[in-house]
């Protein structure tokens, strides 16, 4: 009897770690139909009679994205909003256009993990882990064209161009839309804006300082 219920808790949690996984592919894609009225956990799918070619393809990620802004940075995504065949197949890019000095500031994707590869450039990278007992740890690197460094899933990350030119990356990641928060933007820019109370005490400034940065104009790279 014992051994039966040992099997069964094993068989019970090897079942729930299955499920708290993304299922497989049940059919051989599942295009968006980003105008679809019907709200799921993603898209719903085309008729695969009505999906063409042109649902699995994207054109212009070869042109330089505008870094004018006071980032000095531009992302250009490309993910299930912009190829509907991205839909349940968990991955998707980006590109990333950094002026001289520009800086991809500090931001996460809460559903995904990024690796990221230089193409032009130098840039100096890193992430910082979520609470442990020696504080939030800082990882970080210079890299140069052909490096390639990974960003865990929903960690704080940046990369900064530490060089006189333009420097150019792209990055895939694990999720048709991974999402991004940038830190300073949702802090200090939400809408309704954080009670200046509360930024204050989390950030033992005073009230005036916050006020401050909330009112600066917090750019949007994406």
């Amino acid at each position: 009897m014992a051994c039966h219920i040992l099997l069964f808790a094993l068989l019970a949690l090897a079942s729930s770690r299955v499920m708290a996984s993304d299922p497989s592919q049940l059919q051989d894609f599942c295009v968006a139909d980003l105008k679809s009225p019907v709200l799921v956990n993603g898209f719903v799918c085309k008729p695969p009679m009505h999906v063409t070619a042109d649902d699995f393809f994207f054109s212009g990620h070869d042109m330089p994205g505008n870094t004018s802004n006071q980032l000095g940075s531009k992302v250009t995504q490309v993910n299930v909003n912009q190829i509907a065949g991205l839909n349940t197949l968990g991955i998707s890019l980006a590109r990333i256009d950094y002026a001289p000095y520009g800086l991809n500031p500090p931001h996460t994707h809460p559903r995904a993990t990024e690796i990221l590869t230089v193409l032009e450039g130098t840039l100096y990278v890193g992430f910082v882990t979520t609470n442990t007992n020696n504080g939030n740890l800082l990882f970080t690197k210079m890299f140069k064209k052909g490096d390639v460094f990974v960003f865990p899933e929903g960690l704080i990350h940046f990369q900064f161009n530490y060089g006189p030119t333009p420097a150019v990356a792209v990055a895939a990641l694990s999720s048709q839309n991974p999402g991004v928060i940038t830190i300073a933007n949702a802090v200090f820019g939400s809408n309704p804006l954080i009670s200046d109370a509360v930024l204050a005490k989390a950030f033992q400034v005073g009230k005036d300082t916050i006020k401050y940065l909330q009112a600066q104009f917090w750019v949007d790279n994406n």
